[in-house]
């Protein structure tokens, strides 16, 4: 007997709950339960267009290309890179650290938004120092590159 009561208050405290949550015009209790599943399949649909939104937006934007050099010790360097995503930005600049005899010590790459690395570098053995300028340039140089095609393989 107690359960048939535990279970029948336990019911109607969902029920009071359901029926706040949409204020009903109603009390029948499946009036109460279709209104709040309509509520949630709303929002639902609300949740959809908010997160196509967003994905619209994150393909409009546009990133100013950023390189970043400095010097950490003796000949190390961190490189921080941020700019759009597309093409093989990745490779043209380890390219370009393998023309200046630079070595990656540690990187981290990230494309979800945007193309962002960082990474540090060292001066291989047969190599000397390297300029922070030489280095931004020849980066800055790669991603340029990489850009310009895109855009002429978007044109034609």
């Amino acid at each position: 007997m107690a359960t048939k009561l535990q279970r029948r208050t336990a019911s109607l405290r969902k029920l009071h709950l359901l029926q706040t949550l949409n204020k009903p015009k109603s009390v029948k209790r499946s009036c109460s339960i279709i209104n709040v599943l309509l509520h949630f399949y709303k929002l639902k649909v609300k949740l959809e267009e908010v997160q196509r939104e967003y994905q619209n937006l994150l393909k409009n934007i546009r990133i100013p290309q950023e390189v970043k050099v400095e010097k950490i010790n003796g000949e190390q360097f961190v490189v921080k890179v941020a700019c759009n995503k597309g093409g093989d930005k990745l490779v043209s600049i380890l390219e370009v650290f393998d023309e200046l005899g630079l070595n990656v010590v540690q990187a981290r790459v990230s494309c979800r938004h945007f193309f962002s690395m960082e990474a540090i570098i060292g001066v291989g053995q047969d190599q000397k120092t390297s300029d922070m300028k030489d280095i931004t340039d020849a980066v800055l140089k790669a991603i340029d590159e990489k850009q310009s095609g895109e855009q002429e393989m978007l044109v034609t």
